[in-house]
């Protein structure tokens, strides 16, 4: 489902790399082009390829963490996803009905060493809103975030919207392992210990207009004004 051939995609990871002298600039030149894509939750009949995200414009966790690997390795950055299983209740705003919430942390093998990051899913205006929400509401875990989670990565290490992924996060339930990409991890043995693809996709349709909406409130929801003397994590 990486579309690693694919004309448009190389000639897209061409257009955004080629000023990059260094993996760093070119894996920071990538993410930055997903993770402005806006958040969204869309009806599927099967999981999307890199290139239907592409030509979307815009995705969920799979559907963006296929788009970003896939560019990654095109662009010569060995990169996968790691599984984790988060606490439902962190879902608070989006849905009340899930009681273990996948989500593909981005593994980028950089400097050395393995970089995770789970921060290209929301686009900057969903983060910030949601950021913006959980405040009002006095809650610290909402809407697939933690209120303080870290916002941006910059490929100087590892960076997560809801925390470590260990036990010192009260949201963290286990680790699935690596994989290729979302379809590797979607039918694997490991998953299918969990559910079946049909009843996922089934879920994942009738759930996918509430948090499509719910996607498109905090879009909408104007954000007070950064203090200039501030710094965003």
């Amino acid at each position: 489902m990486l579309d690693l051939e694919d004309p448009r995609l190389r000639l897209r990871v061409h257009a955004l790399t080629q000023l990059c002298t260094t993996d760093r600039d070119k894996a920071l030149a990538l993410y930055r082009f997903v993770k402005r894509m806006p958040t969204a939750r869309r009806f599927k009949a099967a999981p999307y390829t890199a290139r239907e995200v592409l030509d979307a414009g815009r995705g969920d966790a799979l559907d963006k963490a296929a788009l970003l690997v896939a560019m990654l390795r095109i662009a010569g950055i060995p990169a996968r996803i790691r599984c984790v299983l988060l606490d439902g209740r962190i879902l608070h705003g989006l849905t009340s009905v899930i009681r273990e919430a996948d989500r593909p942390v981005l593994e980028v093998w950089l400097d050395g060493e393995w970089q995770q990051t789970d921060t290209y899913i929301y686009d900057a205006d969903t983060m910030a809103s949601a950021r913006q929400r959980l405040k009002d509401l006095g809650r610290d875990w909402g809407y697939g975030i933690h209120v303080e989670g870290r916002m941006l990565w910059h490929a100087e290490g590892s960076a997560f919207v809801a925390g470590p992924h260990d036990a010192s996060n009260p949201m963290f339930l286990r680790d699935m392992g690596c994989f290729d990409d979302p379809l590797d991890y979607i039918t694997s043995p490991v998953f299918r210990r969990r559910c079946s693809l049909l009843g996922r996709l089934i879920r994942w349709n009738v759930l996918a207009p509430f948090i499509e909406r719910a996607w498109r409130a905090l879009r909408e929801q104007p954000v007070p004004p950064r203090d200039p003397s501030s710094k965003t994590s």
